[in-house]
């Protein structure tokens, strides 16, 4: 139908769409309730420290793909990296989180629920929730993970959570103890699961990790612990409050009884700290439950007691305290010593032999520089077995780099691998074994006794009892050293300071302690003992000492007789009594050997009487011996060997006592007897001569074999040299093979990701069916798609060859013109062409390659068929020059094609920019709108088209009048069906005003 503007006339309807709007909520709100959130976590959330290197890149995939993004803790991930390479690893982990990765920054503000990365070429600490970075050493072993496990342990506490993923060496081993030390969680990959497992396998022969699983079961247990940990950690300060039986006593019952060390004389604050953080683990709510937990599981015990002795130690800990003692303590030591004693040290609560090692090393050292070299024996204690079997096998990790000078370590340590070995030199003075403090015997006639922190977690009594036993050790003078936060409390006047601020002191009264010493460390081990020794009556067993000891002093001197103490070696070691007058000094070289010192007939008899004491271990005397004393006098007397008893394995001495006899006697019982004869005695010499010639040639053969081994030795250690330097050099290769693995990982995983982008764009352009050509900057061809080929003729061996080499088959003689012009000014150019070949038509768009920011690589040619295209637009071109107005309907009777002269009465007739008539309007819609005179004729159209569609007419036509106030007109309007698979009518207006007028019909 057709309608005046101002009357009736040719209408099309517009299809009227209606847009509902919703309501979105305010963004500023949502982000100021998650700031506030991350504002209450910040300095409640708990850190998650990740140490990884080689094969890690597969962990911490695993592990991220299990880890709760909502878990609350703020995760942190320390690496081995290469600083010459940038790190894709935020990236490569991104992929596997919806968490922000992101790479840590100096002075970087921690967020819960983010996970931060260090940098290549960097170590990484924390303080007050913000991250440190400070440029890596180039030179020397870097151990990033026990750096930032001993920063995140010192910073949160109980708070952290430090977790061991695959990785080579040892670095974590010692920050997972300072976590330990915390009260933090520990946990390690398990080794089964590692691509490398030399870091889980350190970090759990620490016997400190308190769980090993693989990865992605270690993400779930860390979130369960942390959703857990506050719940349990109330139930404690409730059950003590509310439980008629006291659990707490229960625990320690059960820890002294199967653990053998009384917690009792501990302070209760350490132990129930460890107790919680057990429990928490366990996920138990209340000591009682505990308690049961303890009854049915020994090893839990073992556990708990093995928690709550914490292992913290280190060489050379406290580096001005034991510089102190190099400079000052030591060297006095040496210098008030006697030669033929023994220096004497005990190490007590060593722990895993650090500070006994650092001690020996500090005397070894001095004994060369002040040109001495006594005897040394230290002896290294400790309440833990499995403390004692690490110190006593001298196997360290590579991080005592950190902690001792590359000179100690070439000379006190073998480097074996990614371990450092103790050297026999300083290891054959230290004797390692387990020993209670509190309630084993102490050692006697030391020259010095360091124990350093663990004072700190006794209670008072306990302390006070240490300090004695300490002060009994302790020789005249003798040197204790304590723990910077220890002191001597009640036995201050005992000792006098040497240096407040270390901690070193120096006996002023040794004590004596009762024999009932012994008794009372006995008694000390029942479950039910109450409480220690009074301060009292410690004081009275100090006043008493002298006076004992006077005692014994007067009944030696009055009714024992003389005697001379000999080691195995024949060697004197003590004279007690009036036995000078037995024996001379010879001139010439000093020797302590018994056989030159004694006088007359009585060397020959001792040694007979030695040699069979010794070899037999029998107590034997001699007969009655005239001798000239030196004094002049003639005396008889009888000498008698007796073995000093002693403990399996310690060196043997013997007893030579000079009995006076005033009269020919019988043989006393219990011992044999020796008849030395003259005839003997002559025959004793003549083989001590014998036996000295045979020790000088002796002599002669050990020092043409001293000389021979000087020169194996040189020799050995110039290859011991050598063997350092390569195992320097390995040591070299081994990192940066650790750091290239981490790189190569992430390349590898960098080469799936574009393997995957390659496959996707092949697909794409094998499904877009689009010739497409690549070039590069020489306009080489680099890639082309198959359809391509149709235009260039191209074949898969023209990689590389000049895209100006082919002949394209279209009308484009500007076509490298083009292309050139494309890579000078990044324009992107379009042309229309015609293939010369056929009827083909080709939008032809050119392109820039840009692989970076302002970089041009390359060009790109698409090639689209718009053949199709020219002919639609030729088709539309012949209906806009009919003057009829023409219009094609779908099936529906929406409009899809007009031509000019349609779009001219529309537009004529009211409808500016086609809203009711233009493509998109349902023409059905306009009949159905009619009013007044035209609603029989728009029926009548609207039906008759329909007829059509429904293939019921094979035409329909119909006159109708369009009439102005101006003019009157009249249209022909004609609908024919389309014959095509879509169907539809093409609707024709034909102005047949001059032929109504004209009375045609």
């Amino acid at each position: 139908m057709a309608r005046d503007k101002n009357t009736t006339g040719q209408v099309m309807p517009s299809k009227k769409i209606s847009r509902s709007r919703k309501s979105v909520r305010a963004e500023d709100e949502v982000s100021a309730k998650s700031d506030a959130l991350q504002t209450d976590l910040k300095f409640n959330s708990y850190v998650v420290a990740i140490g990884a290197s080689a094969g890690g890149l597969d962990a911490l995939e695993r592990f991220f793909n299990a880890v709760d993004v909502d878990s609350g803790a703020v995760i942190v991930v320390i690496q081995h990296l290469s600083p010459d390479h940038k790190s894709m690893m935020d990236n490569l982990l991104a992929r596997h989180t919806t968490m922000p990765v992101l790479m840590a920054e100096n002075g970087l503000e921690m967020q819960a629920n983010h996970v931060y990365l260090i940098p290549p070429g960097k170590n990484m600490t924390v303080a007050d929730s913000q991250l440190r970075l400070v440029p890596k050493n180039p030179h020397g072993l870097s151990l990033p993970i026990d750096l930032f496990f001993t920063s995140v342990a010192k910073e949160f506490g109980n708070r952290c959570i430090g977790v061991i993923l695959s990785g080579t060496g040892s670095d974590g081993t010692r920050g997972a103890v300072a976590i330990n030390d915390a009260g933090g969680f520990l946990l390690a990959q398990d080794p089964e699961s590692s691509k490398f497992d030399g870091m889980p396998r350190s970090v759990i022969a620490t016997g400190l990790v308190d769980e090993v699983m693989p990865p992605e079961l270690l993400a779930k247990r860390i979130v369960n612990h942390v959703k857990n940990v506050m719940e349990v950690s109330a139930k404690i300060k409730v059950c003590d409050a509310e439980s008629g039986i006291d659990p707490m006593e229960g625990i320690l019952h059960l820890l002294y009884q199967v653990g053998g060390i009384n917690f009792k004389e501990y302070k209760p604050a350490t132990v129930q700290r460890r107790i919680e953080r057990r429990m928490q683990i366990r996920h138990v709510r209340d000591l009682t439950d505990y308690l049961r937990l303890l009854e049915n599981e020994r090893g839990e015990i073992l556990t708990l007691k093995r928690d709550t002795l914490i292992p913290v130690t280190s060489f050379f800990r406290d580096t001005e305290t034991f510089n102190l003692m190099e400079k000052d303590i030591i060297p006095s030591i040496i210098t008030e010593h006697q030669e033929q004693q023994p220096i004497r040290v005990w190490v007590a609560g060593c722990s895993t032999g650090e500070e006994a090692y650092t001690i020996a090393i500090l005397f070894a050292e001095a004994f060369d520089q002040l040109k001495r070299w006594p005897q040394l024996k230290i002896f290294a204690t400790d309440v833990e077995q499995t403390h004692i079997d690490i110190a006593g096998a001298g196997v360290y990790s590579e991080a005592i780099t950190n902690e001792l000078s590359p000179e100690r370590l070439e000379r006190f340590f073998k480097h074996t691998g990614t371990q450092f070995v103790v050297k026999n030199e300083i290891r054959q003075n230290i004797v390692f074994a387990r020993h209670n403090i509190l309630e084993d015997p102490p050692f006697t006639r030391m020259n010095l006794v360091t124990c350093r922190n663990v004072l700190i977690y006794f209670d008072n009594n306990a302390q006070e009892k240490a300090l004695l036993r300490f002060q009994y050790a302790l020789i005249h003078n003798g040197h204790m050293l304590l723990g910077s936060s220890e002191s001597l409390g009640s036995r201050h006047r005992d000792f006098s300071v040497t240096d407040s601020k270390n901690k070193i002191y120096r006996v002023l009264r040794p004590v004596s302690l009762p024999l009932d010493l012994n008794r009372s460390s006995q008694g000390g081990r029942a479950a039910t003992r109450k409480a220690t020794t009074s301060i009292q009556q410690t004081r009275q067993w100090n006043t008493e000492a002298g006076v004992i000891e006077s005692g014994q002093t007067i009944l030696m001197t009055c009714y024992a007789p003389p005697a001379l103490l000999v080691n195995e070696d024949r060697q004197l070691v003590h004279v007690y009594g009036d036995a000078q007058r037995f024996i001379q000094i010879p001139s010439g070289t000093i020797s302590l050997e018994v056989s030159k010192l004694l006088v007359g007939k009585l060397a020959p008899v001792a040694i007979a009487l030695f040699h069979k004491a010794i070899k037999e271990n029998v107590q034997l005397r001699s007969e009655v011996i005239v001798t000239d004393p030196v004094k002049g006098s003639t005396e008889h007397v009888r000498m008698t060997v007796r073995p000093v008893p002693i403990n399996p394995g310690q060196e043997r001495f013997f007893l030579l006592s000079f009995d006076a006899e005033l009269l020919p006697e019988t043989s006393r019982a219990g011992a044999a007897v020796i008849d030395v004869s003259e005839v003997s005695n002559e025959r004793i010499q003549n083989l001590e001569r014998e036996l000295s010639v045979m020790r000088d040639s002796l002599q002669a053969t050990i020092e043409e074999l001293e000389t021979s081994n000087e020169e194996l030795q040189a020799t050995n250690e110039e290859l011991m040299a050598s063997n350092e330097e390569l195992q320097s050099t390995n040591e070299e290769l081994q990192s940066v093979n650790e750091e290239l693995y981490t790189v190569n990982a992430e390349n590898q995983e960098k080469i799936e990701i574009l393997n995957r982008v390659n496959s996707d764009l092949d697909n794409m352009t094998r499904a877009a069916l689009i010739p497409t050509v690549f070039v590069d900057a020489s306009l080489k061809l680099t890639r082309f798609t198959p359809e391509a080929a149709n235009i260039f003729r191209f074949r898969e061996g023209d990689i590389s060859r000049p895209i100006d080499d082919f002949t394209h088959g279209m009308d484009y003689p500007d076509f490298i013109a083009d292309v050139h012009r494309t890579l000078s000014t990044a324009q992107i150019i379009e042309r229309e062409v015609k293939s010369l070949n056929s009827n083909n038509w080709y939008l032809v768009r050119i392109l820039p390659y840009i692989d970076k920011p302002k970089s041009i690589n390359g060009a790109v040619m698409t090639f689209f068929e718009i053949t199709m295209l020219k002919d639609v637009q030729r088709l539309q071109s012949i209906m806009d020059s009919l003057p009829e107005h023409i219009a094609v309907l779908d099936p529906a009777g929406y409009i899809t094609l007009v031509n000019q002269a349609w779009r001219t009465f529309a537009e004529n007739n009211g409808d500016r920019g086609l809203a009711f008539s233009g493509i998109g309007s349902n023409y059905f819609d306009v009949c159905h709108i009619e009013e007044g005179p035209d609603t029989q004729v728009a029926n009548q159209v609207s039906d008759g088209i329909r007829q059509v569609l429904s293939n019921e007419l094979p035409t329909f036509s119909i006159k109708y009048p369009c009439h102005s106030p101006e003019e009157k007109r009249w249209f022909l309007m004609h609908a024919a069906p389309v014959h095509h698979a879509i169907g539809g009518v093409v609707v024709s207006h034909i102005n047949i005003t001059h032929w109504v007028e004209g009375d045609f019909e």
